[in-house]
């Protein structure tokens, strides 16, 4: 089975069509998915839907985009909302230093107020970083020094430094539709050397269709592409890499049942 790992089901492009979504899904032997929260002022309709599916969770976060209107000034309501049994990590949060739509120093302490909230919950931290290699490894290795925290960059694009800064603390590293992309040859380079054992896949729906669905919608059920050059570029089967990430899915989001999937 596969796990995708991050996806925005509470988006219109998806929740217009959540029953022929999910119905997709499961035709593609997705087993479950973790929807992610952007916002608070949004987040009742991301856990409306994981309530509704014993097999999605979802995340509690502020995007770094909207952090110049709802960027953490503390861990505290995150905290509060992360002991919901179906919110299993904290984010997405980082930088996004390519748009800049929230100033730089109110993502930065955001960022650090989800990552103690993710300290203190214990739950994993869902990193975006655009364009903010250095910053975001700087925080994240300033952070760990206070104490140790789960997680890992999500939708990894970046470049081969932030990947080892990150694995250097424990982090995982999620791969998106962007590893299909003609113009990623560099990224399929890094893919092909990092380490099995701390690889997610996702989709970034309704973002980054896969290969061969580039320009269409994306959906969860299009991670099966995902997987399928993921293993290509690892020299392992299909089966190997879909046993392979959904058990560092499970070993990462601890606190997803397993079961749930059946």
């Amino acid at each position: 089975m596969l796990i995708d790992s991050h996806c925005h089901l509470d988006f219109p492009e998806l929740s217009a069509d959540e029953a022929g979504v999910l119905s997709r899904a499961k035709g593609a032997g997705i087993a479950g998915m973790l929807t992610i929260g952007t916002r608070l002022d949004q987040f009742g309709r991301v856990l409306a839907i994981a309530e509704k599916h014993p097999n999605i969770w979802c995340s509690v976060g502020v995007h770094p985009h909207e952090a110049k209107e709802e960027g953490q000034h503390s861990p505290d309501r995150l905290v509060e909302i992360a002991q919901h049994p179906k919110v299993i990590g904290i984010g997405e949060t980082g930088l996004d230093f390519y748009y800049d739509h929230s100033p730089r120093a109110e993502q930065a302490e955001s960022f650090r107020n989800h990552i103690a909230a993710a300290r203190r919950t214990g739950l994993p931290l869902i990193v975006h970083t655009r364009n903010a290699d250095a910053e975001t490894g700087d925080i994240l290795e300033d952070e760990y020094g206070k104490g140790a925290f789960p997680g890992l960059i999500h939708c990894f694009s970046s470049g081969p430094d932030i990947a080892r800064r990150a694995l250097a603390l424990g982090m995982y590293i999620s791969i998106s539709g962007i590893v299909t992309f003609k113009a990623a040859e560099a990224l399929r380079t890094i893919v092909r050397e990092l380490p099995l054992d701390r690889l997610l896949l996702e989709t970034d729906a309704p973002y980054l269709a896969p290969v061969p669905k580039r320009g269409k919608t994306n959906e969860p059920a299009f991670v099966t592409h995902t997987a399928a050059k993921v293993a290509e570029l690892k020299g392992i089967s299909a089966g190997a890499l879909e046993a392979a990430t959904t058990d560092n899915f499970f070993r990462l989001f601890g606190k997803a049942e397993r079961s749930a999937c059946a």
